[in-house]
């Protein structure tokens, strides 16, 4: 039986695991344009105070503070942070302030903001009820939420799905991140803290693979989940050989024509 680690273990591993790879080069190649949909969809403008949860490199905050607003951008791992900063002073985006947090305990006051947003980030912080918690607290009375998290059903979900079997077990009590995909789960996390909930399901399209195997190649070079669920099984052959297949097969199962589409779930809300 494996021993379920201390939350500081946990926390550690977790900032180690998104440090691993270019996490930069998915953000950048891949989905740079769901940044932009959540900025869009939360109406974000000059003078607002926005939060970006689990920003990573920045994906959502830079169009964010392109937009005019007062941006702070949390996440766990400080690697991908300096990344998303250098991108921000690049892009001339000067209004963000860059800051290490953990979506279960955010450091920043009540209703301290008026816009809280994540952007597929919160959806990968391992207790649900803590992570949706914090972000209803820190947005103030009227202000807004927005949510983009890949759906259980989609490309990604299916891809951790399909790392599932290859990865060591979860802590008790944690959840699968694609649940944030789920408009009903989402709906109960949130509970009567809000109102006026919209949410759709949108598709990214993906045309920077022309086979299943570049998929899982790209992926297992630069995306830190499935770096980790290899180095599980470094030492077995055969276990390597199966996930090998299982993401190739995955890869080209949803190419269409060079194109993949990513499904996620777009989910607005106002603080009740």
């Amino acid at each position: 039986m494996t021993a379920t680690p201390a939350p500081s273990d946990l926390k550690a591993r977790h900032r180690a695991m998104w440090g691993l790879g270019n996490y930069a080069r998915v953000a950048d190649e891949l989905i740079p344009e769901l940044g932009r949909v959540i900025v869009e969809a939360c109406e974000i403008g000059p003078g607002d105070r926005v939060l970006d949860i689990a920003a990573g490199t920045g994906n959502a905050a830079v169009p964010a503070a392109l937009a005019g607003a007062d941006v702070t951008a949390s996440d766990l791992t400080p690697e991908l942070l300096e990344i998303g900063q250098a991108r921000a002073e690049a892009a001339g985006a000067d209004s963000i302030t860059w800051r290490v947090a953990d979506a279960e305990a955010l450091p920043f006051d009540d209703a301290a903001f008026d816009v809280v947003m994540s952007c597929v980030g919160i959806m990968f912080a391992p207790f649900h009820e803590k992570s949706a918690a914090e972000l209803v607290r820190v947005v103030r009375p009227g202000g807004r939420i927005g949510l983009i998290s890949w759906t259980p059903e989609g490309f990604i979900g299916q891809m951790f799905a399909a790392m599932k079997p290859f990865m060591a077990p979860p802590p008790e009590g944690a959840q699968p991140p694609p649940r944030w995909g789920d408009e009903s789960h989402v709906r109960d996390l949130l509970g009567d803290s809000v109102g006026d909930v919209r949410a759709e399901k949108r598709t990214v399209a993906i045309d920077s693979f022309a086979t299943g195997a570049e998929f899982r190649d790209f992926f297992k070079a630069c995306y830190g989940p499935t770096i980790v669920a290899y180095r599980g099984i470094a030492e077995d052959a055969s276990r390597t050989a199966e996930l090998d297949m299982a993401l190739a097969g995955l890869g080209d199962r949803y190419l269409d024509a060079g194109t993949m589409e990513w499904e996620y779930l777009l989910l607005t809300a106002v603080r009740s």
